[in-house]
């Protein structure tokens, strides 16, 4: 099986010397689905920066980042072509990342802007099959009837399906997520995540997806990585992800973390099920 993600020697600093990522060699296949998680702080948001070419490695470091068997990065330099490199990750932020005064449909087609000529990005202007090709996204991520309206006006996890559909329409072979139900209710998080579950299943995209919520990870994701300051400290199957190995991962905050996920323990579907489940 070949691999979507190849990480060597990854190390980053940013000011006052903080070590945010230490020594970080990972692989990870193509087709996987994997939830990145750890504490605040513990470098999960720069880590998907870096594999996107958003943020650069330490410059004195013998470091690799390869997508696809393309490099993103190498020893601190970014990759000269990282903009045709990156049209084919998609990436999926917390806050949604959308222009709220442009329609649903305007803002999937964002996600097109790398495939065309650029006058007509900066006219706007896209061919009927590319509009249904937006309109078949948001299909897939059920709010279809919403493309008409302006971006402000949905909820936050309408907005979210929505930069789903624009990532899928970008027709991204690997998809980077970084906390995108941190903001959500319960429900909505749930659908966020069956969703990508179900992109990552019927078109054999590698999802990577950062989370704060144990419950979910352990719920949606064969796979979790375990960051904790900066270094990769788990690397399993959720079923291996004991309460002793997140006490380990999460340090001081465990406790917080356990109360928190406890008291908001609710049923999320007809069988009654609870969604949180760290047994």
């Amino acid at each position: 099986m070949t691999n979507s993600l190849k990480i060597r020697g990854l190390n980053k600093h940013f000011s006052l010397q903080k070590h945010v990522l230490r020594d970080i060699n990972l692989d990870i296949a193509s087709g996987e689905m994997v939830a990145l998680i750890g504490a605040s702080g513990s470098g999960k948001s720069t880590l998907l920066r870096m594999i996107s070419g958003l943020t650069a490695a330490d410059s004195n470091s013998e470091s690799l980042v390869e997508v696809h068997d393309q490099c993103v990065q190498k020893n601190g330099k970014i990759a000269s072509n990282i903009r045709f490199i990156r049209s084919k990750i998609g990436f999926i932020f917390q806050q949604f990342n959308l222009v709220d005064r442009l329609t649903v449909k305007s803002n999937v087609l964002v996600g097109l802007l790398h495939s065309i000529p650029l006058w007509r990005g900066l006219l706007h202007y896209f061919y009927t099959s590319e509009k249904n090709r937006a309109l078949e996204s948001l299909r897939r991520v059920g709010i279809e009837e919403c493309h008409a309206q302006r971006a402000s006006t949905l909820s936050g996890g309408q907005q979210q399906r929505a930069a789903i559909a624009r990532a899928m329409v970008q027709g991204a072979g690997l998809l980077l997520a970084d906390e995108p139900i941190a903001s959500l209710d319960p429900e909505s998080s749930r659908n966020v995540l069956e969703i990508l579950s179900k992109i990552n299943k019927e078109d054999g995209c590698t999802v990577l997806v950062s989370l704060h919520q144990v419950d979910f990870a352990k719920r949606y994701f064969k796979r979790i990585i375990g960051l904790r300051d900066g270094a990769i400290v788990f690397d399993g199957s959720a079923s291996e992800l004991t309460v002793d190995r997140l006490k380990k991962l999460y340090g001081s905050q465990a406790s917080e973390l356990f109360e928190a996920e406890s008291n908001s323990m609710i049923k999320v579907s007809p069988a009654n099920e609870w969604h949180f489940n760290i047994a």
